[in-house]
């Protein structure tokens, strides 16, 4: 018979798992690699879950500990070939950019470093506070602010260099256009 808290365990990422593949999608741009960091944050928590299962914010938890694997990725050797499941994460909700842009964007986020791209998902995409994304990053929330100033004047500089603006289909201007949508440090479009 299986222990209750094994149940409860069950029930939590069955709950959490499709926000925790979207996040990672955003965070790492590959379904496969966003489920092996799922998978391992899912097996992290397993083995903590009789001491974490009474935390007061789980679900910031959980996603703080995706973050870090995110962060620590390169670091780590570990197998890429294993997969959480055979379907990709939900896609996005219809009225957001074509896949053009979602293309163009995905390329220039690719090329940030990983605590700005981390920043940027998080406040711009994920829709977190300032507050919530220095808690899931373990640091101040000036430095959050100070991430999201570099990382998208580095966002737009990537979408104006034509290598990235390449990937758009010559007959639309898609880099240009989404660099002029991007919010500026405080959010604003």
């Amino acid at each position: 018979m299986q222990p209750d808290w094994e149940q409860e365990y069950v029930e939590f990422v069955t709950a959490a798992m499709p926000k925790m593949r979207r996040l990672a999608y955003l965070l790492c741009g590959d379904a496969h690699r966003g489920d092996d960091l799922v998978q391992q944050t899912f097996t992290t928590l397993y083995v903590r879950w009789p001491r974490v299962r009474t935390v007061h914010h789980l679900d910031g938890y959980v996603r703080t500990v995706l973050i870090r694997f995110f962060q620590g990725e390169k670091r780590r050797l570990w197998s890429r070939r294993v997969r959480l499941t055979d379907s990709p994460p939900e896609p996005l909700p219809r009225g957001g950019p074509d896949v053009e842009e979602r293309t163009v964007l995905r390329a220039a986020l690719d090329r940030l470093p990983r605590r700005q791209r981390a920043v940027l998902v998080l406040r711009f995409l994920c829709d977190m506070s300032v507050t919530e994304v220095a808690e899931a990053l373990s640091c101040a929330p000036g430095t959050v602010k100070s991430q999201s100033f570099h990382g998208l004047a580095t966002l737009r500089r990537l979408l104006d260099e034509p290598s990235v603006a390449a990937l758009a289909t010559p007959s639309t201007a898609a880099a240009p256009s989404i660099a002029a949508g991007l919010p500026d440090a405080k959010g604003r479009s």
